[in-house]
This record gives structure tokens, sequence and C-alpha cells, in this order.
């Protein structure tokens, strides 16, 4: 599902209008038609409901809810602020058209506002401004949205809570925007919804199927997609009658040190649990014992110091590596690291302790083989690219890092960024909170690990990857409830997420 700018969604309104063809008012109440489904099938006839609409096509799509709800015996008042004197043509159609209807009490503000008493029990719904509003709200409107928020009712926001910018989150304003607890979005999800600080603003968040164009959104670029798990399917290989482990890749996972061996366990389990042919784990002596008991279909490979990775190992006969879980940063282990990075020529998932110490010597970064993988959570993230204000900045800044370093990126975090070398970005719509746990990343790398060593281009593996890491997580979610998951429960639950995915 593809994911536009606020000017590319007035694009494709335009596409549609010509090539349909139809006319911008009946696209209008094509929408209206959606949202007036949605909110009716959450709140019965005898909820009141107070609407905000403001001087454009926002305010229209409000204006056309308003009359269609009255027309199924909802009890609707109507605020249109038309405080300049002008309305869009449309907006100004479905204003006629409420005028015409006794049922709804109707008032359009041009001056004074006198706000109506709102309860628990209202529903209030926003159609202020939608996601072309190019700067914060100020002066009257800031004082509704205040008012709004300060309400005890219930807010659904019409696309987009108003006030909040559709993209980058510099010039917000938090004190100026809706805190909806509903937004239904119009045809497409917004990217401001994947922005942890919007959360307060968007709430729940649904995308409405208006019927834009289909040939319109293909044609139009964007840098941003949410996956979807029909795209996932068409990515999974089957599997041959005769095929044996040899077809499926040798891992190699370096991780583990003193007092932290069960990384490199989750890491390996994980690994063995996405379709790899075989695995070897390089770890300390110190970890050996532990591994070979709690992994025996994995190779153990010791290092010869006793408590860390201290000694690079040879790479060439195996289809990828994973490297970083437990991996410590002690003196020893940074220079291991950076000479087994620097003569590496498979590809190379790093992640956790790896990342931290190529942190300190970002000149390494270069020496990273073709088809590697960075999987950073936010403040990793910034100690390889520098502090961040939002969630926008943190996500340029990684489409910068993937850009110049020539890897991908997946960026942690609810709704993980999977970015590219080319700037494209793809969100991933699978997982909850309760994998907010430790260990949890490190199940991560070891999916996306099994991926690359059976050959999947590094793209589709770090795709696949976050997609089943996220779905392995809401298998374990329904089955153990948020609070009670830890890592291993992803990990029992992949072959659930690989079947419902495979199938």
């Amino acid at each position: 599902m593809k994911i536009f700018p606020s000017s590319s969604i007035k694009k494709l309104d335009a596409y549609t209008i010509e090539n349909e063809p139809i006319a911008s008012i009946d696209l209008m109440e094509r929408a209206a038609t959606a949202l007036t489904k949605a909110i009716t099938n959450r709140w019965n006839t005898e909820t009141p409901v107070t609407i905000f609409a403001g001087p454009g096509n926002n305010g229209g799509d409000a204006l056309a809810v308003a009359r269609m709800m009255a027309e199924k015996g909802y009890k609707i008042e109507v605020f249109l602020f038309n405080t300049k004197g002008e309305l869009s043509p449309d907006c100004q159609t479905n204003k006629e058209l409420v005028e015409m209807m006794e049922e709804i009490k109707f008032h359009e503000i041009s001056t004074q506002f006198v706000p109506p008493a709102l309860t628990p029990d209202h529903l209030v719904i926003d159609g202020l401004f939608g996601s072309g509003l190019n700067k914060p709200l100020s002066g009257g409107f800031a004082a509704v949205v205040k008012y709004i928020n300060s309400s005890p009712a219930m807010v659904v926001a019409i696309d987009i809570p108003s006030g909040l910018m559709g993209e980058e989150n510099t010039f917000n304003v938090k004190a100026n925007i809706i805190r909806a607890d509903v937004t239904f979005s119009l045809q497409l999800p917004k990217l401001a919804f994947l922005f942890a600080e919007n959360t307060e603003f968007v709430g729940e968040w649904e995308v409405l199927d208006i019927q834009l164009s289909e040939d319109g959104i293909e044609e139009m670029e964007t840098n941003y997609e949410m996956l979807e798990i029909e795209e996932i399917r068409s990515l999974i290989k089957p599997r041959k009658q005769f095929a044996h482990k040899g077809n499926f890749g040798h891992a190699l996972l370096i991780a583990g040190s003193k007092g932290m061996a069960g990384a490199s366990v989750l890491a390996a389990r994980a690994c063995l649990r996405s379709g790899v042919g075989l695995l070897t784990v390089h770890a300390p002596m110190c970890n050996n014992d532990i591994l070979q008991t709690s992994i025996p279909e994995a190779i153990v490979e010791t290092d010869i110091n006793e408590t860390c990775f201290a000694v690079p190992t040879d790479t060439d006969d195996y289809q990828a590596v994973g490297i970083g879980p437990g991996l410590g940063r002690n003196e020893e282990t940074e220079v291991a690291l950076l000479e087994q990075l620097e003569h590496c020529q498979t590809p190379v998932v790093v992640d956790a302790d790896a990342l931290n110490i190529l942190a300190n010597h970002r000149h390494a970064l270069t020496h990273l083989p073709k088809g590697s993988i960075l999987t950073p959570h936010p403040k990793e993230l910034e100690r390889l690219t520098g502090k961040c204000q939002d969630s926008y900045e943190r996500l340029m800044k990684a489409c910068e890092l993937a850009r110049t370093a020539h890897v991908h990126i997946i960026l942690k975090g609810a709704y993980s960024a999977i970015i590219t070398p080319e700037g494209k970005c793809f969100f991933n719509p699978t997982g909850n909170p309760g994998m907010a746990t430790g260990g949890s990343g490190d199940v991560l790398t070891g999916v996306i690990l099994a991926l690359l060593a059976q050959g999947y281009p590094t793209e589709e593996a770090a795709k696949i990857g976050t997609y089943i890491h996220g779905l392995a997580g809401d298998v374990a979610q329904k089955k153990q409830g948020m609070i009670g998951m830890i890592a291993s429960d992803i990990i029992t639950c992949l072959p659930t997420a690989w079947r419902l995915v495979s199938e």
C-alpha cells in the first residue's frame, strides 16, 4: 500500500476526477458515504453528534456526512467556520444541502463562536482541515481545537486530525492539533500516522476505500509504502520436493559473550525456525556448553578467547553472516569486529553491540559487504547519525545513512521502516507492544540471517523478515497477552507465522 505526501493526494484526486471520469462533488459524496458507514458502524443513533467543518473540502466532507447521518436518524449539530466568507465550491454545495434539512441544527460562523456543550456522550466529528494544511493553526481555529480537546467527548477526525502536518513533524504546534480518538484516513494512510509522537493526535486509525483511481495510484511514484501480506506471500519461495539442506544455505552467527549467551541462543533458534539449511554459531568458549545444550541443531565454533569474540573467523563457506547479539564492547571485540567486517565478502546482518562498535568507528561502514543490513533501534541509530528531535528527522537521517553506506537499514519500532540505499521506505504493519522486551531484536536478526543465507535478495529478506517477526509477535500476543510475552514466545510462534503467510 503506497503512502503519498499531501501534495500527491491532491493530484490523485484530480487524476480520478479526470480519468474515471467523475465530478468532484460526486467524489466527495463517495468519501462521505464511506465515512458515514464507518462512523455509524461504531456509534448508534442515540449518540448526539456535533460536527465542526472548515471552509475547504475537508469541511465539505464533514457537511456531507452530517446530511447522511441525519437521514439515518442521528441528532446532528453543525458548526461551519467561514470566517473569510469564502468556501470551496463543493463545500458550498454541501452547505446548501445541509441548510435545506430542518432536522440538522446548523450554524455558520463568520465572527463570534459560542461553543456548544459537549458531554461524554457526545461524538465530535473534526472536519476543520485535511491533509492539505501547510502551516500550524492559529487564532480562532486554534481556540476551537483547544475547546474540542478540553471536552470529554469522543472525537473522530476526517482524513487527518486538524492541525497535524501530513509528513514532517517539525512545524507541529501540539497545543493546536486535534486529539482524535479515531481517525478515518481516505484511501491511503498518512506518513504522520506512523510516528510515535503523533499517536496522541491520531488515536486509532483506519483506512477507508473511496475508490480513487487504481491506475493513478499505480502510476504515481512515492518513496513510502506499507507492507501487505499479499506482497510478502508472493516473495516466499516454495520448497521443491527433492530439496535438501544444502539448498537452503549455511549461515554464520557471531554472537555472545560472558553472561550474554542468551542473545546468541535466541538469534540461533530464530534462524533455525526460519528455514536455514545449516547454522554455525561462533561464540567464546564460556558459551559452548549452553549453546550445545540449548540448540542441538546448530554447529558451535568456539573462539580462542574464553569470554568474548576476539579472533575473526573465515566466512568463505557461508552464504550470510549475522553479528552483534550479546557480543559485548570490550577492546578485543572491537578490534576483531572491525577486522571481520573488513575482510568479509558475504552479506552481513549487523545488530546490537556490533552497531555500537561501528558508531565509534564510522569509517568501517564503508567496509560492509554488498547486500548488508543494519538493524538499529532509535537509540542505536542516533549513535550512528547524531541526535534526532523527532521521528521524521530520524527517518531522514536513516535514509541518508543507507544512501552513503550503501546498506539496507531496518529502523526498529512500531511500524519498523525498511530503508533501501535508493531512499525507498517500507513500513511494517505487524507487531505489538508486547514485543518491547529484551531479546526481541536478537530474534529479528536470526530470521533475517536465515533468509539471506537462503539466497533471498537483501530487500526481500528485510521485508519478509520484519513482517514475519512482527506477525509471530502478534500470534504470541493472542496466546500470552502483551504483558507476559518474552522473546522466546516470538520464536515459538514463528512456525505459525510462516504457515499463515505461506498458505
